[in-house]
């Protein structure tokens, strides 16, 4: 029997023993011999416990002497980790597995045994780095979620728990759309298997503003980014967010953000109200000329020294007031003579930001906001600062406009009417809509619906978007609420993409 088991045995990766009723060791293979360092034929009519540790060769020899009385049965066929010993005495990492074999010469036992000696430090390694990650998701101050090509959630980290308002346990093992918002939710899986197709990266290395969705449904501006890796051949992607509503606010980028929007506004007000107060000045200095001039064509028909100083009076008085006229005439022009730099933009892009910032606060006021963007992400010529003040202004309207009302809802939307060669941002609130009085002046400068406003802001929104070749038209909806909608240029091919 052994003599021709040998080539079979012999060409096993692991090591085989073979004992008899008793125990002893009555074939091993050529595995053992280099596993353990002896020579054919030592092996042979001893104890197999002669290969283990002291410790390990009596729990062996318990568990062998069980089995053979029938009295520990279930100790067969499990793998077990022991610690062996070579012929030169020295120690190392062993699995080892007991089973019976019936002949009918008697009963055997055959034992498998493999040297773990190189894998252990590889678990032992793993296991530091699992506790290493465990504590990094549990401490980490920003929100860290992984998840499989799927976008199926394999990770959700404390701080993501937080930020989300869902247990790990959860939201593990569901797809990470139950994050966002519509239309983002219909969105997110496309935008996942185009990648997979295309390879095109859209979002991945890159900080994004995006929106995000509580558990109980409340919108908040947060910041995204994305990596990829590949754990054992597995595609994963981890995501970095941090909340904007607490956060961001100290971040550079939306400082810069929030520095270009607040001097932009600034310049338009002082630009639109310069403009105004130029006009409304002109009129009593044409006046002051005019009454002048006639009080000068009497005097030249009165003799007398005092006659003539009075007429030397008066011409003065009336180069002061031309020279008054031309310096508000040239703070006029040179105030509202604003240069646009306008580039290829991603119109939902610059709405998400606009709009992230327009609604810090808003859930204070437990403001719903719902977002329907174009799924085509329209391409618009535009100056975007300008743009983002445009929508800042429209959507910090809308977020005024619901603060006080029951129903307290902001839809925000974009579209593309390619036939007119345009598209569409509109922001529709739930409110009480516009008092008829109030809409027929809405435009027009220092006409405002607000105790501290100035009226100037819809104002300005309007000339920005006229310089655009657009328009700015705000309605009240047959029910409740308002309609305010910006059109812009589509951006053609051959534009410049701002790059």
């Amino acid at each position: 029997m052994g003599t021709m088991q040998y080539p079979v045995l012999d060409a096993a990766f692991d090591g085989i023993i073979l004992t008899d009723g008793d125990g002893n060791i009555r074939l091993v293979n050529a595995a053992v011999r280099r596993m353990f360092g002896y020579s054919a034929g030592e092996l042979e009519g001893r104890e197999l416990g002669v290969l283990l540790a002291p410790r390990d060769a009596a729990t062996y020899s318990r568990t062998f002497a069980g089995a053979r009385s029938m009295q520990a049965a279930d100790a067969l066929g499990i793998s077990r980790q022991m610690t062996g010993r070579r012929r030169d005495g020295t120690h190392f990492p062993l699995e080892m597995a007991l089973t019976e074999l019936s002949a009918d010469s008697g009963r055997f036992f055959l034992a498998i045994l493999r040297d773990v000696t190189d894998r252990i430090p590889a678990e032992v390694a793993l296991a530091e780095t699992e506790e290493w990650l465990r504590s990094l998701l549990s401490t980490a101050p920003d929100g860290i979620i992984v998840i499989d090509e799927h976008a199926i959630i394999q990770s959700f980290s404390g701080a993501a728990a937080r930020m989300f308002g869902y247990d790990p346990q959860e939201i593990i093992g569901k797809s990470l759309n139950i994050l966002m918002p519509e239309p983002y939710r219909s969105q997110h899986d496309r935008y996942i298997a185009r990648y997979l197709e295309t390879g095109e990266r859209h979002i991945i290395g890159i900080s994004r503003i995006v929106v995000g969705q509580r558990a109980d449904g409340t919108i908040f501006p947060l910041e995204l980014n994305v990596g990829e890796m590949f754990p054992g051949g597995k595609r994963m992607f981890t995501g970095f967010l941090r909340d904007l509503t607490e956060v961001q606010r100290k971040e550079l980028r939306l400082q810069d953000l929030q520095a270009a929007l607040l001097h932009a506004s600034r310049f338009s007000t002082v630009g639109r109200m310069s403009s105004t107060l130029a006009h409304e000045i002109n009129q009593p200095l044409a006046a002051v000329a005019n009454y002048t001039q006639a009080a000068l064509q009497i005097l030249q028909r009165v003799e007398g020294k005092e006659a003539a100083r009075a007429r030397e009076i008066l011409e003065k008085a009336i180069a002061q007031t031309a020279r008054a006229g031309n310096i508000i005439r040239h703070l006029r022009e040179f105030l509202t003579r604003r240069e646009m730099t306008r580039r290829s933009e991603d119109l939902n892009q610059i709405v998400q930001e606009a709009s992230a910032l327009a609604l810090i606060g808003a859930g204070e006021h437990d403001v719903r906001v719902h977002f329907d963007l174009e799924p085509t992400a329209p391409k618009v010529w535009v100056d975007k600062v300008q743009i983002q003040q445009v929508v800042m202004n429209l959507v910090s309207n809308a977020i005024e406009a619901v603060q006080a009302w029951p129903k307290r809802e902001i839809t925000i939307a974009t579209e593309v009417d390619k036939q007119q060669g345009v598209a569409k941002v509109c922001v529709i609130d739930t409110g009480p809509g516009l008092a008829p009085e109030v809409g027929a002046r809405l435009f027009q400068p220092f006409v405002s619906t607000k105790p501290q406003g100035m009226g100037l802001g819809l104002s300005i929104c309007r000339e920005i978007m006229e310089a655009h070749g657009g328009q700015l038209h705000v309605e009240t909806l047959p029910t409740s609420g308002t309609r305010a909608c910006a059109t812009m240029p589509l951006a053609e091919e051959d534009d410049d993409a701002g790059e």
